[in-house]
């Protein structure tokens, strides 16, 4: 059996791991784990991923969970273009920086203001405090300017003059709210022209077929009840 990688292309992390792949020409059979009616809890998945998080990796007999233990692991397998994931120390280091950052910060806040903004009203059925959802998107804000300010500075991208992994992370968690009906780059005209130079490296073809659940979430019909229980333990973080 070849390279399995199961994905759900409504999170972030799938769609950066699954942009990746194609653009790198890296054979794979997609197996798809649907978040929302809760696959990612089945025993079989588990299997896979004890952790019963997405993305995973199976290659053979070897399995993997973590989105960007994922990426490093393709970039070293397949050996592609060396601007995904520099062999230079500073400019690897760059890209790590980015990557160790992001976790609690931009994805954090990513993932409450889709969730409190749309996810929760739509899908759920449950309105979020208007003061909750006033703290997220402030919250959001101020990691959008520490995005341009810490990494983004005057360069092309991230960590540099070429697209790297951290690149793809970081667009791929933006199109979170972005989805939601937030204007994440209204107002910023520098990362506006980063989020161009990124999807002209990686085709707009491709990222919008990334994109392209996500981007109609807001149609979602609603969620029956059985399935509002199997979220509720990992979806109410989200909504505090």
């Amino acid at each position: 059996m070849g390279l399995e990688l199961y994905l759900d292309l409504m999170s972030q992390p799938c769609r950066a791991v699954y942009i990746f792949a194609k653009k790198n020409g890296i054979p794979f059979e997609l197996r798809t784990v649907e978040l929302l009616k809760g696959q990612h809890h089945s025993d079989a998945f588990a299997q896979v991923n004890p952790l019963k998080k997405v993305p995973a990796l199976k290659d053979g007999d070897f399995t993997l969970a973590e989105s960007v233990a994922i990426l490093l692991y393709l970039c070293r397998k397949y050996e592609v273009p060396d601007h995904w994931y520099p062999q230079d120390l500073q400019a690897r280091a760059r890209v790590d920086e980015y990557l160790a950052w992001q976790h609690t910060a931009l994805r954090n806040s990513c993932t409450r203001a889709m969730w409190q903004k749309m996810m929760s009203p739509v899908f759920l059925g449950e309105q979020v405090p208007p003061e909750t959802l006033a703290s997220t998107l402030a919250e959001l804000e101020r990691c959008l300017q520490l995005l341009e300010d810490k990494f983004l500075k005057d360069q092309d991208f991230l960590a540099g003059p070429h697209i790297s992994v951290a690149d793809l992370v970081a667009i791929t968690e933006l199109m979170h709210p972005v989805s939601a009906g937030c204007q994440v780059f209204k107002s910023r005209p520098k990362l506006a022209a980063w989020r161009q130079r990124v999807e002209a490296a990686v085709g707009k073809d491709l990222f919008q077929e990334a994109h392209a659940v996500v981007m109609k979430a807001k149609d979602l019909p609603p969620a029956d009840s059985a399935i509002k229980e199997k979220l509720k333990p990992s979806v109410q973080v989200l909504l505090q």
